[in-house]
């Protein structure tokens, strides 16, 4: 695993408030804060963006409130209105340039890999860092092109040296081989969000990856 000054983070929680089993998704953000989850993206793929800015001004105050960074996935509109400190965007929404270009006072910049092709591009050049989309396949996202597996982040980390974010079905069985397979951080979704405890299972994934550094 590398080490990025500019993106230091190694437990990114992806979050929505259908993941959270009915469950208030601004308590289960606070309860993975709390555990060790050090940076957040709100991704609301159903909502239009005024109840989407709603759900993120909410988060927000409480990112703020522990000095946490929130990522809003792919709405600019939304991203923009909140001051939020960055996008994710994949193949198909804006693209990084784009984003670089409308968005002056963008922080980060997260753009997601599904096909080595990307990597040699603009797009991953205008990038902050990269998701590598997903490492595993995963029900809370259908429209993917490759299942990169641990090889694939290996491969991915020997042609680039922009920090990786893996992310599709992580959890506590696989997070310290992905971090060992050059990854810089593990994103998670039902790993926390559906958790019995949220704050445990950050605390326990945490304690994972902080034993690989």
């Amino acid at each position: 695993m590398q080490f990025s000054a500019l993106f230091p983070y190694r437990l990114y929680l992806v979050i929505s408030e259908a993941d959270c089993r009915g469950r208030d998704f601004v308590w289960v953000a606070e309860q993975a804060i709390l555990g060790g989850v050090e940076i957040l993206q709100l991704r609301e793929k159903e909502l239009e963006t005024k109840a989407f800015l709603r759900n993120a001004t909410r988060l927000k105050a409480v990112t703020d409130r522990y000095g946490v960074p929130l990522v809003i996935n792919d709405n600019l509109d939304v991203a923009m209105q909140l001051g939020a400190a960055g996008i994710h965007v994949g193949r198909n929404d804006v693209r990084p340039q784009a984003v670089r270009k409308i968005w002056e006072g963008a922080g980060l910049v997260g753009y997601s890999i599904e096909q080595l092709e990307q990597l040699d591009s603009r797009e991953t050049e205008a990038a902050d860092y990269l998701g590598i989309s997903p490492v595993f396949s995963t029900p809370t996202k259908r429209d993917t092109l490759t299942e990169w597996g641990i090889e694939g982040i290996r491969k991915i980390r020997q042609q680039t040296g922009k920090p990786l974010v893996a992310i599709g079905r992580m959890n506590r069985d696989n997070v310290v081989e992905v971090m060992q397979a050059g990854a810089n951080c593990v994103a998670v979704v039902s790993a926390i969000c559906s958790a019995d405890s949220p704050y445990e299972a950050a605390r326990e994934l945490t304690e994972l990856i902080n034993n690989t550094i």
